[in-house]
């Protein structure tokens, strides 16, 4: 149930030309403490509970609990969300063996776009696009939790 991931900034949109999929991802926090997120997330037709743990000091690693709920109960739960929801397109670009998930974020936060790839260990190597830019996997600054906040 852990979840080995980091981010990065990204430099220009030539990863749209090697998108494979994009979906629009609408998402609320029904809590934001840093020592347990709890997400609502509609992403395409299909909603998601989320609950995260505190990251390790390196931000690349932390509990991660997801459960798919139906659309319904997601729209529901985002009702009840604290202030300020995050409206995002997410596109997957395939990467030799890697999936990299972009979001575009749109109304507040327009402008930022943010690369995240999952990974199985810490340190295991990954192709680095030219589109990519400057690691922010620590930066607690990046993490969606704190980005709704500034909506």
């Amino acid at each position: 149930m852990n979840e080995i991931e980091r981010k990065f900034l990204v430099r220009n949109d030539a990863y749209k030309k090697e998108a494979q999929k994009q979906t629009r991802i609408i998402q609320g926090f029904l809590n934001t403490d840093p020592e347990r997120t709890v997400r609502v997330r509609i992403f395409g037709d299909q909603g998601m509970l989320t609950v995260k743990g505190k990251s390790n000091p390196s931000g690349t690693t932390r509990f991660e609990w997801e459960h798919s709920i139906s659309l319904e109960d997601a729209q529901a739960l985002l009702e009840l969300c604290e202030p300020g929801i995050i409206d995002k397109i997410r596109y997957e670009i395939p990467v030799n063996s890697h999936v990299f998930e972009v979001d575009e974020f749109q109304g507040a936060l327009k402008g930022l776009v943010i690369a995240e790839i999952e990974l199985t260990d810490e340190d295991e190597p990954f192709a680095k696009p030219e589109w990519l830019g400057k690691e922010v996997t620590s930066n607690s600054e990046y993490y969606n939790s704190n980005l709704v906040k500034k909506i």
